[in-house]
């Protein structure tokens, strides 16, 4: 499968530079561009891509407006969030946004191509430098419940419905763990760990790992550290 990408950056030699980079991929190719979260939007519409290559700030509307827009089209299209900076506020909001991912822009033609499969794939994509600001900007919430708003959609009533051994794989997800690293831990098969993600995801109406990780977070099944 060609994975289609819409690369959203209201600089032009940004947007040029990542186009040349994925085209030359032979499994991608980038279906349009977008100078601000307005237009990335309209792309969506247009050209339901795969995946959105977002940057953070744009004129008019930025990426993590977009992205809150993106998702309540309810199409199938994953936002990639790259910005320069990696403060905490807007990698927590660009994933409660709905971002399934998130990278810097010093990220290698290598990584930003396998950025782009990962997501589209349905997985989760954290730079490690943000994953650990990630787990601080958690552990200061969950010192400040109140800063998270109302939680009247999480928590252990929200969850209720997953079996023992589905919210043991939550937790493991909200950790980090690939499906190959939570197959060790609970010595099952991968496939067992797959299946088992999967119905975690139908029965919360989560969309991929990222949410499941933020969600697992926001209703203190877990917590940082």
């Amino acid at each position: 499968m060609t994975i289609r990408v819409v690369v959203a950056d209201d600089q032009m030699m940004v947007r040029e530079g990542f186009s040349v980079l994925l085209n030359a991929m032979p499994d991608i190719e980038v279906a349009g561009e977008a100078v601000n979260g307005r237009e990335a939007v309209a792309r969506v519409r247009e050209l339901a891509p795969h995946v959105v290559l977002m940057d953070i700030r744009m004129p008019e509307m930025n990426g993590i407006e977009a992205t809150h827009e993106i998702m309540a089209l309810g199409t199938d299209t994953r936002v990639l969030v790259l910005t320069t900076f990696d403060l905490d506020e807007y990698v927590y909001k660009a994933l409660r946004a709905g971002a399934s991912g998130f990278l810097l822009k010093d990220a290698s033609a290598r990584q930003l191509a396998d950025g782009v499969r990962v997501v589209a794939a349905g997985e989760a994509l954290l730079a490690p430098t943000v994953t650990r600001r990630l787990l601080t900007e958690f552990s200061r919430l969950a010192e400040a419940p109140a800063a998270l708003g109302p939680r009247s959609d999480s928590g252990p009533a929200a969850y209720g419905d997953l079996t023992e051994r589905e919210t043991e794989v939550l937790a493991l997800i909200a950790k980090g763990l690939s499906n190959g690293e939570i197959a060790g831990r609970l010595v099952v098969a991968e496939s067992t760990v797959k299946t088992h993600v999967s119905r975690i995801l139908v029965k919360l109406g989560l969309r991929d790992r990222t949410q499941a990780a933020v969600f697992a977070y926001e209703a203190r099944l877990v917590t940082p550290g």
